[in-house]
């Protein structure tokens, strides 16, 4: 019988994540590597885990993740929006839940672009009076 995939995609600042969840123990793969060697920071990994805490899902998936663009903050945030969506098409009950903790929500905030006649969005150079 083939095995039973759960997809969801998401994205954060230049970031997309593409996620799947497959009935297992919980071990979480980013990129073929495993998330400690891919994550450098404990707490973006916490950030990752809340859709499987608040759902408490934690040990019933083994999540298998492709993510490109952006840093490190913005594919935790782009992973984290892809476990959530992917949760959804396991269990549609899911989703009040998911939904009260900002879980569904695309993070508008994306970097601002660069205007002519400054140095970056807002820096300007410094201003000489004479």
């Amino acid at each position: 019988m083939a095995q039973v995939t759960y997809n969801g995609t998401g994205r954060r600042k230049n970031s997309v994540a593409r996620v799947r969840l497959v009935p297992g123990t919980g071990k979480i793969t980013i990129n073929n590597k495993d998330v400690v060697d891919y994550v450098p920071f404990a707490n973006l990994i916490l950030d990752m885990k809340q859709p499987l805490t608040i759902t408490e899902t934690t040990d019933s998936y083994d999540i298998l993740v492709n993510v490109n663009g952006g840093g490190f903050s913005g594919q935790a945030g782009a992973i984290r929006h892809g476990i959530s969506r992917a949760l959804l098409t396991v269990d549609p009950d899911f989703r009040p839940a998911l939904k009260s903790a900002g879980m569904l929500t695309r993070d508008p905030r994306m970097k601002e672009r660069k205007k002519p006649g400054l140095k970056k969005a807002r820096k300007a150079s410094q201003f000489s009076k004479r």
